[in-house]
């Protein structure tokens, strides 16, 4: 199968002399744990996942979808708001059809292979990887060993790294035994600033200001951990901006962005490291 999958990124690239191949990592889960039992459904965050794709394809990029075991992720249904594209229904739809087309969330056709597939096509056939929020993150890919493994590979490698709003979290899975160290952060603890690649860097996620004020989302929950807090624990030099404004970090390989708002200028960022 991995064989099927490199053969069709090699001949897909091949359409575009600087053509790309762009690894987006999606999680599988469909429900986030809250505290005191509480759980959410949620899921990726349509504008902060199609945007960024819809960016990546029409700059002639190939595109890869990953998810942990390889399952079809879900979509946030609450993020299929038109606010979350400025206010355009074109955009929104266009967003909505590419998905269709790509089939991403079917569970029975999905493009989705698993982070153990990825590894073994090799991370080195990857140009990027993105990130994509929505709360769903904040369940599995903030501690999946796979995930830090290619985190931990890209970085070595000075690839170009995106994540956006929730998604940043991701970035604790380079953590050595992050899923210890998440467990400690969800208990109410704050441990030492973790050994950790990314220590120092400048980076940005969705803010503790915007999550109380997104705190309806929840449905009356409460969230064990916020990504600013997660971040700020591991000894990232956190950059806030005015709550639900662009704001767009880069720092050597990494660029992340605080907020929905934010997902294509992190996408475009990507592209010019790319070039």
């Amino acid at each position: 199968m991995t064989k099927t999958i490199l053969a069709g990124l090699l001949a897909a690239s091949a359409h575009f002399a600087n053509a790309g191949t762009v690894l987006v990592v999606v999680s599988d889960q469909d429900k986030l744990d809250l505290k005191d039992g509480k759980v959410m459904q949620t899921g990726f965050f349509l504008n902060e996942l199609m945007e960024p794709v819809q960016t990546f394809i029409a700059a002639g990029h190939t595109v890869v979808f990953a998810t942990p075991s390889g399952k079809a992720p879900s979509a946030d249904q609450k993020s299929d708001d038109v606010n979350f594209w400025g206010g355009n229904e074109q955009a929104r739809q266009e967003s909505k059809a590419l998905l269709a087309t790509l089939k991403l969330t079917s569970k029975t056709n999905s493009p989705a292979i698993s982070l153990a597939q990825v590894k073994q096509i090799g991370y080195d056939k990857f140009d990027a990887v993105f990130v994509p929020g929505g709360h769903i993150p904040m369940q599995d890919l903030l501690k999946d060993r796979n995930l830090g493994e290619l985190l931990a590979s890209f970085h070595h490698a000075n690839k170009v790294t995106g994540l956006t709003c929730h998604g940043t979290i991701a970035l604790l899975s380079a953590i050595p035994d992050a899923r210890g160290y998440v467990a400690q952060l969800e208990a109410g603890q704050r441990p030492q600033p973790a050994q950790w690649i990314y220590q120092g860097y400048k980076m940005t996620a969705f803010t503790n200001e915007e999550e109380e004020q997104a705190k309806g989302f929840l449905n009356g929950g409460q969230m064990k951990l916020f990504p600013q807090d997660g971040l700020v624990a591991a000894g990232a030099n956190f950059v806030e901006a005015k709550p639900w404004s662009e704001n767009v970090v880069e720092d050597r390989e990494l660029i992340s962005g605080q907020n929905p708002q934010s997902a294509k200028a992190v996408a475009l960022a990507m592209l010019k490291q790319l070039r």
